[in-house]
């Protein structure tokens, strides 16, 4: 397949535009995928309301996304070590972060796996190889490519996803991190969301090759597109690269055409830079009404089944909400905390002035916890 060619399995109307799908896949599985792009976009919608009302200071939402990040992360397998932007809460949350974790890391609470030291959507998680996200853009890309050699080195049967979006292959860490894995053969899968949009910057001002794709060319590796509202599409590229990667045979670059339907972030109006008739024209392309089509036409869906998955993850959403808001903050010791193996002895120092202005109530009164024991 050319890089300039798209991949599509279900076409814009829900019907399939293949016969090759997925043949491991069970309708008990897909139905899953379905409720997890569900309860992302009612998370979405909460999380956006919440900075607006002034109970979160910020918000990245990924509306019009959820058949790349569900699709990706879903192909994924337990060895693996991914790398997200701040825009994948739904590939954290397929890949099993709880969605309770992610409400706790929007607050930045005391239950926060980050403990209120990173933005919101920043998430992270050791436990499941979710590498902390950095706000600059790309830095992720060398870094993806980095741990995949290691993995390589270590003789590990597992691979690397690394996810960015268009304006990204515009900075210099993206052709450095590709050289470098292709260089080096990295077992690393290049994950592109192509949302036609770099806050306000186009995609056409962003490159003037045929495709983002076809850049890997360049470095020695395949590059392919795929319809990123296509769940099915999407599952499978990422997943024939992920093998590959994991079987020695190199870097995959992917490209997933989708669309950011709502703002860049919470600190973006979208309607200043592009037009109503351009979002009209790409919400006839939702991924979520796209796979659902699909799955009813299969009879795995119908209507009652539909109201019940939109019910209970807006009922699990909220819950998860309320939890996080009744945490308190991080305790002011654990500032402390996560630095060193061992505390050095200016650490120790701090800590005892750090306690002493409790003491005093210079700083709110916490609970004393000792620290290093």
């Amino acid at each position: 397949m050319a890089a300039t060619e798209v991949l599509q399995l279900l076409a814009p109307d829900g019907s399939a535009a293949s016969e090759e799908l997925p043949a491991e896949l069970d309708p008990q599985r897909l139905v899953g995928w379905y409720r997890n792009m569900v309860l992302l976009r009612s998370f979405d919608r909460r999380a956006l309301n919440l900075q607006r009302q002034g109970r979160i200071y910020f918000y990245a939402p990924a509306s019009g996304q959820e058949a790349a990040q569900i699709g990706s992360a879903a192909a994924l397998q337990d060895g693996d070590w991914m790398f997200p932007t701040y825009r994948e809460a739904g590939a954290c949350y397929q890949r099993g972060l709880s969605l309770q974790a992610l409400a706790d890391q929007l607050f930045g609470n005391a239950r926060d796996l980050t403990k209120g030291r990173q933005m919101p959507n920043h998430f992270a998680c050791a436990a499941l190889r979710i590498v902390s996200i950095s706000s600059p853009i790309a830095t992720q890309i060398p870094q993806a490519a980095g741990c995949a050699i290691a993995q390589k080195i270590k003789r590990e049967r597992a691979a690397t996803l690394c996810y960015f979006g268009d304006g990204a292959t515009s900075e210099g860490d993206f052709h450095a991190g590709m050289n470098f894995a292709g260089v080096f053969r990295a077992p690393c899968v290049f994950f592109c969301q192509n949302n036609q949009w770099a806050i306000t910057v186009p995609v056409s001002r962003q490159t003037g090759s045929e495709s983002i794709a076809i850049k890997a060319k360049a470095y020695g590796f395949e590059g392919y597109r795929v319809d990123g509202n296509d769940i099915l599409a999407v599952y499978t590229s990422v997943k024939q690269a992920l093998d590959k990667a994991r079987a020695g045979g190199g870097p995959t670059l992917i490209e997933a055409l989708t669309y950011r339907m709502g703002p860049h972030s919470t600190s973006d109006d979208p309607r200043r830079y592009r037009s109503e008739s351009e979002v009209a024209e790409w919400e006839r392309r939702d991924p979520i009404v796209r796979f659902e089509r699909w799955l009813r036409s299969r009879g795995w869906l119908d209507d009652a089944t539909v109201a019940a998955i939109e019910r209970e993850t807006a009922a699990e959403v909220e819950q998860a909400i309320r939890s996080a808001e009744a945490v308190d903050a991080p305790p002011p010791q654990s500032l402390f905390e996560d630095l060193y193996a061992e505390p050095t002895p200016r650490l120790r120092e701090q800590q005892r002035e750090l306690l002493g202005l409790i003491e005093r109530g210079v700083v709110e009164r916490i609970t004393r916890t000792p620290l290093f024991g």
